[in-house]
């Protein structure tokens, strides 16, 4: 298991096929896991898998970018549309804004960010790769409606996942005495 964290890599070049929806649903139960103060689940994660959808998911950002940009060019406008044809599945993670008053939107936020990240390490598991993005479709305000969203919502981020159509490269692994102060 340490062996899996220590040398996780992200996958840019990804092929059909994606994962299973039974593998899908044993890696979501790992992203289910994440560290989760009081008990708020304010995990989303909206699924979008197969030519159909991920069209779909373009027009979305497509139209997003648009309302956000109405002089935007129309270049511009079909790369929005390319853009979840990277994989063969993208996940949008959200971070549900459940407005308890003992935790703050932060954690909600954190806490998703560590399911994703189980999410992504089951995936690993299990042979398939995946990255994360966030960029501006992230944080266009414009998206969160046509996902059917809260505005008080966090997109987290949009998990790209397929069978990896490259060599995985090992990274160089960072010194831990330059990140951690032992007191």
């Amino acid at each position: 298991m340490l062996d899996t964290l220590i040398n996780r890599v992200s996958c840019g070049r990804l092929k059909a096929p994606a994962p299973t929806k039974e593998e899908m649903n044993q890696v979501f139960k790992a992203a289910l896991r994440a560290p989760d103060h009081k008990r708020l689940m304010p995990w989303q994660y909206i699924v979008f898998e197969g030519e159909k959808a991920l069209s779909e998911l373009g027009e979305k950002y497509r139209l997003a970018c648009v309302s956000e940009d109405p002089a935007m060019e129309p270049e511009k406008q079909e790369r929005s549309l390319s853009l979840p044809h990277r994989a063969p599945m993208v996940i949008v993670a959200v971070a549900k804004a459940r407005g308890h008053e003992k935790v703050p939107h932060i954690e909600e936020v954190l806490s998703t960010g560590a399911g994703v990240q189980n999410l992504i390490l089951g995936l690993d598991s299990l042979g398939y790769g995946a990255y994360w993005r966030t960029g501006p479709l992230a944080f266009n305000e414009h998206l969160k409606p046509l996902l059917g969203l809260d505005h008080n919502d966090t997109i987290v981020g949009f998990i790209y996942i397929g069978t990896p159509d490259m060599e995985l490269k090992a990274k160089p692994i960072p010194e831990v005495d330059d990140f951690v102060s032992w007191v």
